[in-house]
């Protein structure tokens, strides 16, 4: 066999090739391992469950916009395992992937001949109401969009009334966005023209807040006052004023109906009366004649629904402390708030001591001049701390710094000096100090040693001599020297 023929031919190899063999054989395993390990896929999938292929789209796109490596794989996407947990997080934030809405082709591709007509018709409805829910996702400003229709219904008897066609529309806003007026209009039309049968006014659309958006632009009041104390602080600078205000909404429906006639020249209309007496054949009589000279007449019909504003009330505070005018504050309120006269809105501005106004403006400098204080004390004794060290340390150092380079030069001395006559020690050492001299010296053998002493005069020689015993410890001064500046 040939797995026998190899055996033997590997046998009968030297035992150093044999060992090659098997050393080579473990590297190409180690590196077949670490190709394997390195190429493998490691991700895991993002989702739990399979995403439809609208959800896929917008999961990758977003993943695309933040950077985020993935790779598609059928109905889900696959991430590195690090970045899973933080990835679904971020998406559930930012409201991806929106609900699957099943449009008409999807809806009604399964209806057959055999399909009931209620059946139809209800997958009819929810289908129109998708499509018309997945065009508003493109409109600005909204994100999600949910629709119910409601159609219209005959009585079953005869004394009961119709129901006509309705629809509710649930908006999800993104972060700061608000539903006006315009938006509310398009809105309706959109679904009613959508919808047949339905009229614009049966549409009810509802904000992601449980607001009823109404086209008659009632403002919130929240969003008055927020829009209102931004622009006084943006004038008056902030702290300077406090706005409150109040909306009455209207409970119920109501209609106003206004005719006013104008007249064209003059008054409208002019009556004239002629009364007359006869006393001799006892005759009475009386005539009375209207000429009406026209007019220009103004019918106004107006119907206010529930939600729309009763009554308006601002509230605004003044810091007395600040000098504003008042009553140019008044007046920008007014304007800014769409006060309505008419509807008996009403604007108070009132100067007022704040509480604390001009008591804790003092107390807050100093301490505001207190924490800078103790800001700086840090650094300040730190910067002490290096100078008083520098200053009574650089003597000493300065003596230490003197003593190394003496040890150094008596070290390169004692090498030199080691098989020279002590003649020429002699010169060597002159100038020198005793404790270099004696630290040259103590490298020297007895003889040496003696010899080159006995070259110096009495008074060298004793200072040398006393230096003696310390020769072989250490060169530097010891602590009470380099203090003492000795």
């Amino acid at each position: 066999m040939p797995y026998a023929s190899l055996l033997a031919q590997v046998r009968a190899m030297p035992r150093a090739a044999r060992l090659a063999c098997a050393a080579a054989c473990v590297v190409l395993l180690a590196l077949g391992a670490v190709t394997f390990w390195s190429t493998r896929d490691a991700r895991v999938a993002l989702f739990a469950s399979g995403l439809r292929t609208d959800q896929l789209a917008e999961v990758e796109s977003r993943l695309a916009a933040w950077r985020v490596p993935y790779v598609p794989s059928g109905d889900n996407v696959r991430v590195a395992p690090a970045q899973r947990a933080d990835l679904l997080l971020r998406l559930a934030l930012a409201g991806v992937p929106r609900p699957h809405l099943a449009g008409s082709a999807e809806a009604l591709a399964h209806a057959g001949a055999l399909t009931p007509q209620t059946v139809l018709e209800a997958q009819t409805r929810d289908a129109l109401a998708a499509d018309l829910a997945l065009a508003l996702r493109g409109v600005d400003g909204i994100v999600d969009a949910r629709i119910v229709i409601a159609p219209s219904a005959g009585g079953v008897y005869a004394d009961e009334p119709r129901r006509d066609a309705s629809a509710s529309v649930r908006v999800t806003l993104a972060a700061a966005a608000r539903l006006d007026a315009r938006t509310v209009d398009g809105i309706k039309a959109f679904v009613a023209g959508g919808v047949p049968g339905l009229d614009a006014e049966r549409v009810t659309v509802l904000d992601d807040r449980g607001v009823v958006a109404s086209d008659d632009a009632a403002p919130d009041a929240n969003d008055v006052q927020a829009a209102l104390q931004s622009a006084l602080d943006a004038a008056f600078g902030g702290g300077a004023t406090i706005v409150r205000v109040h909306r009455e909404p209207l409970g119920e429906r109501r209609e106003l109906h206004d005719v006013r006639r104008a007249a064209l020249d003059g008054a409208v209309a002019r009556t004239t009366s002629d009364e007359r007496y006869a006393a001799g054949p006892k005759r009475y009589s009386k005539t009375s004649a209207t000429e009406d000279r026209g007019s220009a007449t103004r019918d106004e019909r107006r119907v206010a629904p529930p939600g729309a504003t009763a009554r308006l009330t601002v509230a605004v505070f003044v810091d007395a402390a600040k000098g504003i005018d008042v009553d140019k504050v008044r007046a920008l309120a007014a304007a800014a708030s769409g006060i309505r006269a008419d509807r008996g809105d009403a604007v108070t501005v009132e100067a007022v001591a704040f509480a604390g106004a001009g008591t804790i403006a003092e107390p807050r400098r100093a301490a505001a001049w207190f924490a800078a204080m103790l800001a700086v004390v840090p650094q300040a004794l730190t910067a002490f701390g290096v100078v008083g060290a520098v200053a009574l340390g650089a003597r000493p150092l300065a003596s230490a710094g003197i003593r190394a380079i003496e040890a150094a030069s008596t070290r390169r001395t004692a090498r030199d000096v080691v098989a020279i006559p002590p003649e020429r020690v002699r010169d060597a050492l002159r100038g020198e100090p005793p404790h270099v001299a004696a630290a040259v010296i103590a490298s020297l053998s007895a003889a040496a040693a003696a010899a080159v002493l006995e070259l110096y005069d009495a008074d060298e020689r004793a200072a040398i001599v006393r230096r003696l015993p310390r020769a072989n410890g250490a060169l530097l001064p010891s602590a009470e020297e380099i203090v003492g500046g000795r």
